[in-house]
């Protein structure tokens, strides 16, 4: 078959030429016009249920709301885990499906789940809205309006209404959320002593606005021939118009609404998140992508439609869109590891002319790196893959391997048409047969040796979770590109070389390369002084391996390397019951501490929440983006100054990340920190003191920082108890009492007035001067069938403690004691916290703890990768007895996985001594490209073997012709992966730099002794088998 498919395409050479260059040309047409992103669709299938409850209290908001819904869709087809957070007013569940379910059918799992609760929400809730399919690299851009002239409000309500819909309407763009400034409202401010000195009851006010402002349809009319629509225009813009509303007709006397109330344009209260930019209050938008679109076409979009917009803005409005764009992020990681690329190709071309010092079989070997990495983009784009930064990093990763092949059959395929040039005239063969005959003697290590390395790669598509998601395509693109460079090592390496190398010019060529000649020769003398002193090499190469296998077990464990996004995102926290302007005020605080570190520039803030957002937080809660650009200093050393500086902050909580590793960990544990310590049980103050216990005691742990517990500690409430018998003496019904709190202190919203495509509530409340205080409320006028009274005469008003927030997960109450990993050793640090806790704290009966984080996902990676190695060692194995036909030549082979490893690990113990997935799989890969040299070796010994040569001539012989193909091979491999290796700091390289640098090693030790040890081996068999 391959012989075949040689003869084939020597037959056809224009024809293999032609495709290639069509290859070659779609291919970049193709790669012009994918989409970019930084990394694979890495969502896990979830559904957000988001419920707004206004004026419920937390406790409350969580059995009549939270708990229904999760008891709705806890025990669904394919859900692993339910979560909640219940608010002030608000509630949010999030239902996680298994990794493998559509999320289309998640969502339509929910919705008819949801359609049970019909009836069974308290009607002071709002119905359930499932929140807009996103996924944790949704949030494509921040955009900040500040102006010095323009009113918060102002901006708040340009925001809202021109540019959130015209954001909407862009395609990919799945939800735009504003917070900050003041919402807009028409507020009707009761005055309760005006309203009882003219007699005017809460319900003739209530009857009354409710269609203050609703236009009356009049029907139609026929006349002269037309239909006249008749509209009762009664709805008005002017607060002064609404005054006018009549209310009571009492003795002659007309009351009207500003004789009881004062009727004017506000802010919405209470406010439940502000904003800032740059420590300065300011607007922010933040909008989400649907999991299907292009991050760089939507953020050029979006930039048009903003650029459009500013004309219908207000003048002096700045608008600022850098404050956080994950453009930049993928425009420097895709930049990055295609510099890495260009480089390792570069070095690639400088090697091979070095070995092989012709211009012409440098270009041979050197065609198959772009038509390989086109094979690799036209099947990503008939995936339905996307260009990112894992799978632009497999291409890299298999840059060096790509020429290996080529190399192999150019480098046989030279020495046989020097070898056929040294003959007499009459005994040389044509230029075609000698291609065709050299071709085809190393068709089978060449196939084998592929089928090895993909073999190796298997692994990886055996991961599930995120990092299975992550790292297939990086996988796909390395698999696919390696095979491709078969193909063409088979097809158009053999057409090039008869082309180019089958000429008379070439044919006077007979000498080798000096580098060649000169590495020979010194291999030589090495080798036979390695035969005469077997020993002297085994004996250090034993030692050796087993220094490194004990030192493998001592290195430390981590999931994920950290990433560099060029942006931080920083939590603040203070004491739960906290106003929301004292909130502000430490956030501000923050912002400007901030901005006197020297590499950041711009700070956003949000606190708070804005409404309907997926992020649950509480007024004491701020989120800071903070965008960097390191100068003279690495990212810790910044760090480390953010960290120092941000303490001075009194009674907070501070935790440090950044946008995308923040939404990995708060997917993969429910938590935004590389550690979540989950305790489990019922009394919120005494779960409270239990984490705050386990922090005194994890904190000086090693490594660790951020350690905070959740403020789910109690907080201020009023509460007002009515006596149910008093209220019944004056006449007051219970529904007619929660009714008349509710407006009062809460507000209710009557109708709504409509300015163009602008929409404002009407609220009625009581005036905000009146309920400033405990005495305001408890001195607050209610109606009873004895006219006004105070609220105390019938119910008893006081100050009680509550909780803020309370979170649960699969129907348990939790809180959360999280940390994160300054680097170094995740597992060594999880495996101490543990054991400070198991020693140290007793749980009292019922309650419990759980671990969670990226810990968890590196564990069972490690654990399926290390069962799944041991099927492609076994795989590797029945190939190379396929190919040998000897269980012991197999054996032989595979001794270079050992000696591979020897350098793999010494790399990373002298880097950052940390083993982690990308590490694992680099160890993975680099045995299946070990085995390469000792097949070339092997098959060459065996050749000249079936020649008749002695043992001594054949491992001296065999070992030298493969000299340079093993060389070479080698060295473009580990050269092109140095850029990866050296650039793991930078954005996009974050994770192939532990694969590379294991690779890198590997193939440094391996292809070293390789060299000696195998032939020792060989030789050592070879006698025994003599002397049987």
């Amino acid at each position: 078959m391959l012989n075949k498919i040689i003869k084939f395409s020597l037959d056809n050479r224009l024809v293999v030429i032609m495709a290639a260059a069509l290859l070659l040309m779609c291919g970049i047409y193709t790669a012009k016009n994918m989409e970019v992103d930084v990394f694979p669709d890495l969502n896990a299938p979830t559904v957000t249920i988001m419920t707004e409850a206004p004026g419920l209290a937390p406790e409350e908001v969580e059995q009549l709301v939270s708990f229904p819904i999760e008891t709705a869709v806890n025990g669904a087809t394919g859900v692993r885990r339910v979560r909640s957070s219940s608010t002030t007013g608000f509630s949010i569940v999030w239902v996680e499906f298994d990794w493998d379910t559509d999320i289309y059918l998640a969502r339509q799992i929910v919705s008819e789940k949801l359609s049970t609760l019909s009836g069974k929400l308290p009607n002071i809730a709002g119905t359930p809205q499932l929140g807009p399919q996103t996924s944790i690299l949704g949030e494509v851009m921040i955009i900040g309006l500040s102006s010095d002239s323009v009113s918060l409000l102002d901006l708040r309500t340009t925001a809202d209404f021109l540019i959130r819909p015209r954001l909407l309407s862009v395609t990919g763009v799945a939800q735009v959320h504003v917070i900050g400034g003041d919402v807009k409202e028409y507020q009707i401010l009761l005055d309760p002593l005006k309203m009882r000195h003219y007699g005017v009851t809460l319900d003739d006010v209530m009857r009354d606005v409710k269609d203050l402002n609703e236009n009356a349809a009049g029907g139609i009319i026929y006349q002269y021939g037309n239909e006249y629509i008749i509209r009762g225009a009664i709805s008005s813009k002017s607060a002064d118009d609404m005054a006018e509303c009549l209310i009571k007709r009492a003795e002659g006397e007309h009351i009207h609404l500003y004789d009881i109330a004062e009727v004017k344009i506000g802010s919405k209260a209470p406010k439940i998140g502000l904003a800032s930019s740059k420590a300065k209050p300011a607007v922010l938008i933040t909008v989400t992508k649907q999991p299907e679109a292009g991050t760089m076409v939507l953020t050029e979009n979006i930039d048009r439609v903003m650029e459009d917009m500013k004309s219908q803005m207000p003048r002096n409005i700045d608008v600022d869109s850098n404050i956080f764009r994950q453009s930049r992020f993928i425009d420097s990681s895709i930049s990055n590891i295609q510099k890495s690329l260009y480089e390792g190709g570069i070095f690639v071309v400088i090697i091979l002319f070095i070995f092989l010092m012709s211009v012409r079989t440098t270009i041979i070997s050197v065609v198959t790196i772009p038509l390989s990495l086109i094979v690799s983009i036209l099947t990503l784009k008939l995936m339905g893959l996307t260009i990112n930064t894992m799978s632009i990093g497999g291409m890299a990763i298999a840059i060096g391997s790509l020429v290996d092949d080529a190399i192999v059959d150019v480098e046989n395929v030279y020495k046989r048409l020097r070898q056929n040039n040294a003959k007499e005239e009459g005994k040389r063969l044509s230029a075609l047969q000698v291609v065709f005959e050299a071709s085809k003697e190393v068709r089978l290590p060449i196939l084998n040796s592929t089928l090895i390395i993909v073999v190796s790669f298997l692994p990886l598509f055996f991961l599930s979770g995120m990092e299975g998601k992550m790292l297939a395509p990086l996988g796909i693109s390395f698999i696919v590109a390696l095979f491709a460079s078969t193909i063409i090592a088979l097809t158009l390496t053999p057409v090039m070389c008869s082309y180019l190398l089958g000429g008379k010019r070439n044919a006077k060529k007979e000498r080798e390369p000096i580098v060649s000649r000169v590495l020979g020769k010194w291999y030589k003398q090495g080798l036979k002084w390695s035969l005469n002193h077997k020993k002297a090499i085994l004996i250090p190469t034993i030692a050796i391996t087993i220094s490194a296998i004990a030192a493998f077990f001592t290195l430390g464990r981590s999931f994920l390397p950290q990433f560099n996004e060029g942006s931080l995102t920083i939590n603040i926290s203070s004491v739960p019951g906290i106003s929301l302007e004292e909130s502000d005020k430490i956030g501000r605080l923050a912002e400007e501490i901030l901005l006197t570190v020297p590499e950041i520039k711009t700070v956003a803030r949000k606190t708070g929440r804005a409404e309907l957002a997926e992020h649950s937080f509480g007024v004491n809660a701020s989120e800071i983006e903070a965008p960097f650009e390191l100068i003279d200093r690495s990212k810790k050393e910044m760090l480390k100054e953010v960290r120092e500086k941000l303490s001075v902050l009194p009674g907070v909580n501070i935790e440090i990340g950044q946008p995308i590793s923040h939404r990995i960990d708060a997917m993969l544990s429910g938590t935004r920190a590389n550690i979540a310590i989950k305790i489990f049980g019922k009394n919120l103050n005494q779960m409270y003191n239990l984490g705050s216990d386990i922090q005194e005691l994890i904190k000086d742990v090693e490594g660790i920082a951020d350690v905070n517990v959740e403020q789910q500690i109690e907080r201020p409430q009023l509460r007002i108890t009515p006596n149910r018998e008093l209220l019944s003496d004056y006449g007051i019904t219970l529904g007619e009492f929660g009714e008349m709190i509710h407006i009062l202190l809460a507000g209710e919203v009557v109708s709504q007035v409509y300015d163009g495509n602008s929409t404002f509530d009407v609220t009625v409340k009581l005036n905000d001067n009146k309920r400033t205080s405990l005495n305001d409320v408890r001195s607050m006028l209610i109606d009873s069938s004895e006219g006004k009274i105070p609220l105390h005469y019938v119910a008893k008003v006081e100050s009680v403690m509550g909780p803020n927030t309370i979170n649960r997960e699969n129907a348990e109450r939790k809180i959360v004691v999280s940390a994160n990993m300054s680097g170094g050793d995740l597992l060594g640090g999880v495996n101490e916290i543990k054991k400070r806790i198991n020693e140290n704290i007793t749980l009292p009966e019922g309650y419990h703890i759980e671990y969670g984080g990226q810990f968890e996902s590196e564990a069972e990676a490690s654990k399926r990768l290390s069962i799944m190695s041991v099927f492609s060692i076994i795989v590797i194995f029945l190939l190379l007895y396929n190919q040998f036909k000897s269980s012991i030549q197999a054996g032989v082979i595979l001794l270079n996985l050992p000696l591979a490893l020897i350098g793999g690990v010494f790399v990373l113990l002298f880097s950052d001594g940390i083993i982690s997935i990308p590490a694992i799989i680099g160890f993975i890969s680099l045995f299946g490209i070990a085995t390469r040299n000792g097949m070339l070796l092997i098959s060459r010994y065996n050749t000249l073997r079936d020649e008749g040569k002695t043992i001594m001539d054949t491992i001296i012989e065999g070992s030298t012709d493969r000299l340079n193909p093993i060389i070479m091979t080698a060295l473009t491999s580990m050269l092109a992966l140095i850029p990866l290796a050296i650039g793991g700091e930078l954005p996009g390289n974050e994770i192939q730099s532990p694969m590379a640098k294991v690779i890198l090693g590997g193939l440094f030790t391996s292809t070293l002794l390789n060299m000696f040890v195998i032939p020792i081996v060989y030789m050592i068999i070879e006698n025994k088998k003599r002397r049987k």
